[in-house]
């Protein structure tokens, strides 16, 4: 009996195993299917002649045509054959259409683009471009619904994995669809209008005259706003930028996140080849794919190639023939939240400086997948749309018959930055290029352009020009039916920044502030790092002239300023008893930590722990400081601050107070809290790495989280869709690797240097590139994640806009012939 049960359970294993391996290669099969073969052929309507799309030895597109039409074309048809369905992915988010796929989840998301009415603001806006853009616009929108059909018609080709896990139908791409994935982009780097809320609710609070030490501001704090007090048990769920890392659907979330981005470009006399020197490298989410994909466009006006975002005709940053160009964030202030009230005799109306007006509305249904359409209304004043008001949190600080609404220079339906990028991918020289800028709305940036003798930057986007009487000198949000606190429309092009051959032969720019004039002329009372400028001027200077390898290991570099700052302001009462016998394990960890942190230099370092240590302890100082005066704003301020945490450990006009632990009776000093925090740091680090601090590393705690934007936290896929990386950097580094600083990973990175590029005019040919994935969006195909292995260890790969070179490390060739006439 035993031997019979012993062959059914035999046999039962064998069917179980057997019955897996179809099941794997079932799926497998399923999934393989959509993975695109680069060496077809296919006739296709929409081209005048035909179309070669040829794939170098990282599936990189070098596309030719006989018209510049016809290359749009094939690189639409190149961007849906491997990143189709996070370009339906991005058009659902910037339509607000994902509940429709998702279900209730994504319902927020969805609402707040409703009310942005980023479609609506896309169709008008495509009116608003030029002939040359709109032709090429038309152009992409056929080659993507090229693919599509190619799609529609094979069996087993689904265009993209997620469509048979999803089972969503694709529809044609419209040519002002591109223009809405450019808006997405802008609404990714926008971020003032989150600070002014995030302002007004800290003035709310008992924090008086300590707000400016944490948010600082240039022109002053404004009036007093009639703003009730915030209790600390305000909940946090409805703010708009979510910061969730383990919500299924975080990466969908509507968010003015801010992106950040590091470019900079030696003139001719500072090199060694005697020819200018660009480098680039923009820092976003991290995602999987990422959301760059590298191209090449063969165009009437000459070779181009660079960085582009799936969805858009546009190289965003590389070079052509003549011309290298790089962006940053510019920081500069396109946002401001009015207060409005409603007109005494109904709410149909809201208060103007002119007496009373009727508010706008619209009807928006939204489908939701497995329940009933959501239908609500949206209303738009003349400041802008109205924004409920518990999307900034401030729905529990202002009077019942306050409303909010959200003054932005990319809610224009004359939106020409398409035309602008257009132009600049065809300028041959920097005159022409800075010419093309003034089209420029929105996002607002930094725009570095280089040609082989000169260097120029420009502040480009549509600025908002603020009354000198503005109560809250767009700090705060500020009454909207005060004619004194409206826009008086916007400044010209000349009145921004603009620096061009500056006689030390440099120019860059990592968000850090570019102007220095008193407000209303200041741009901004908010910039980005100022760490990383100071670190990169400190490479630059090292060198009297540099070559394509300087600027590699500039952009490389991880040499925090941060830490080299704080550590010892942290440490200067403690390096002292990092040689006093230890009494337990905790004195033992905190004398080897100080020994470590002593000799360091800064440099975070994957393989090293210092950089853990320090992470752990700034962060820890950074929350026992402000946690006693902000109650539950503290999550607001989770990442350390630098600048704030100089300014108190330095005692800056009396900065030190912060220290102090408000609800105790004794009066604690900054010293005393470095130590607590450091303590408690090491507490919690010795739980997850051991006693042993030198075997620490900080690569085990600081991976590089390139998820998949819906399926990156799913249990079963995100093995698949997902990419882990441990990395070096920082916050502060130029080799940017952002970390979370809250959840239950904070260590983790989910921003940084999703593609660099370095352009050198003295051999082109020889110029860099690096995306932080790979080509494709299929995650069976080798190029899904090939070029992020490159990125991981500092590599690049070398593209030329010399066809020969192409073609001779071609993976595959696309042929697209005109559908023969019948």
């Amino acid at each position: 009996m035993m031997t019979t049960f012993l062959k059914w359970l035999l046999r039962f294993a064998i069917a179980s195993i057997g019955l897996s391996v179809a099941f794997v290669l079932l799926v497998y099969f399923l999934l393989a299917g959509s993975m695109p073969d680069y060496s077809g052929s296919h006739e296709v309507q929409g081209i005048t002649g035909p179309v070669e799309i040829v794939r170098d030895r990282y599936a990189v597109p070098h596309i030719f045509g006989s018209t510049d039409e016809d290359v749009f074309f094939g690189l639409g048809f190149a961007h849906a054959q491997d990143r189709l369905w996070q370009m339906t992915l991005f058009r659902r988010v910037a339509y607000g259409r994902l509940s429709e796929l998702f279900g209730p989840e994504t319902l927020e998301t969805d609402r707040f683009m409703r009310i942005l009415d980023i479609h609506g603001l896309s169709v008008d806006a495509f009116d608003a471009q030029d002939a040359n853009t709109q032709s090429a616009l038309v152009a992409y929108s056929r080659g993507v619904n090229a693919w599509i059909s190619i799609v529609d018609n094979n069996a087993f080709n689904s265009g993209a994995p997620e469509f048979l896990i999803f089972d969503d139908t694709v529809r044609p791409w419209e040519a002002f669809d591109s223009i809405a994935i450019l808006n997405l982009q802008a609404i990714e780097l926008a971020g003032h209008a989150d600070r002014e809320a995030l302002r007004a609710r800290l003035a709310a609070t008992d924090i008086g005259d300590k707000l400016n030490d944490l948010m600082p501001s240039d022109p002053g704090i404004g009036l007093a706003l009639p703003f009730t007090r915030i209790a600390n048990s305000e909940s946090n769920s409805q703010r708009l930028v979510n910061n969730s890392y383990h919500d299924r659907f975080a990466g969908l979330k509507a968010s003015f996140s801010r992106g950040a981005s590091n470019v900079w470009a030696a003139a001719a006399e500072r090199t060694v080849g005697g020819a200018s020197l660009l480098a680039s490298d923009p820092h976003l989410n991290f995602s999987a794919p990422s959301i760059w994909m590298l191209a090449r466009l063969e165009l009437s006006t000459g070779g181009v190639i660079g960085a582009t975002i799936p969805g858009m005709p546009l190289v965003v940053a590389g070079r052509s023939n003549n011309l290298g160009w790089g962006i940053t964030a510019s920081y500069v202030d396109d946002q401001d939240i009015f207060l409005e009230q409603y007109a005494p005799e109904t709410r149909r109306r809201y208060l103007t400086p002119e007496g009373s007006a009727d508010i706008n509305r619209r009807i928006e249904v939204i489908p939701i997948r497995g329940q009933l359409a959501e239908q609500f209304e949206t209303s738009w004043t003349e400041n802008g749309p109205v924004i409920p008001k518990q999307y900034f949190n401030l729905n529990g600080t202002l009077p019942r018959d306050w409303f909010l609404s959200l003054g932005w220079t990319l809610l224009s339906p004359r939106n020409t930055t398409m035309t602008a990028s257009m132009r600049l991918m065809k300028a041959k020289t920097i005159d022409e290029a800075l010419e093309a800028a003034r089209l420029h709305r929105a996002p607002q940036l930094n725009l570095l352009v280089a040609d082989s003798s000169e260097i120029a930057m420009q502040v480009v986007g549509a600025v908002p020009r603020r009354s000198v009487f503005h109560e809250t000198f767009g700090t705060m949000p500020a009454a909207g039916w005060k004619q004194r606190n409206r826009w008086q429309g916007e400044l010209s092009f000349d009145e921004l920044p603009r620096f061009r051959n500056p006689q030390n032969g440099f120019l860059g720019n990592t968000n850090n502030k570019t102007v220095d004039r008193p407000y209303p002329d200041n741009l901004s009372s908010y910039w980005g790092d100022v760490m990383r400028f100071k670190r990169l001027v400190e490479l630059f200077e090292q060198r009297e002239t540099h070559t394509i390898d300087s600027f590699t290991s500039m952009q490389l570099d991880t040499q925090s300023y941060a830490a080299k700052i704080l550590v010892p302001e942290f440490a200067r009462s403690l390096w002292h008893t990092s040689e006093t016998a230890a009494v337990d394990d905790a004195t033992t960890i905190r004398n080897s930590a100080l020994r470590l942190l002593f000799e360091w230099d800064g440099n975070m370092a994957e393989n090293r722990p210092e950089p853990l240590i320090y992470g752990a302890w700034a962060r820890a100082v950074q929350r026992l400081v402000v946690r006693d005066d902000l109650g539950s704003l503290t999550s607001e301020f989770a990442s350390p601050d630098p600048v704030f945490l100089e300014r108190v450990f330095q005692n800056i006009d009396g900065a030190a107070a912060w220290c102090d632990i408000v609800h105790t009776e004794e009066t604690e000093n900054c010293d005393e809290i470095a130590l607590l925090a450091l303590d408690e740091a090491l507490s919690q680090l010795r739980v997850e790495y051991g006693i042993d601090t030198s075997v620490w590393r900080w690569g085990q705690a600081h991976q590089a989280r390139h998820d998949h934007r819906v399926l990156g936290n799913s249990a079963i896929f995100s093995w698949l869709f997902s990419i882990r990386q441990s990395v070096a950097g920082g916050d502060h580094t130029l080799n940017m690797a952002k970390m979370a600083a809250r959840g239950t990973d904070p260590y983790h990175s989910f921003k940084g240097a999703g593609f660099r590029g370095i352009y050198d005019f003295s051999d082109p040919d020889a110029s860099l590139y690096v995306i932080s994935t790979g080509q494709s969006g299929h995650p069976l195909s080798s190029h899904y994640d090939d070029q992020g292995r490159l990125w991981k260890i500092g590599g690049y790969t070398v593209m030329s806009l010399d066809a020969t070179y192409a073609r001779a490390n071609a993976v595959g060739i696309t042929v697209l012939e005109p559908t023969a006439r019948r």
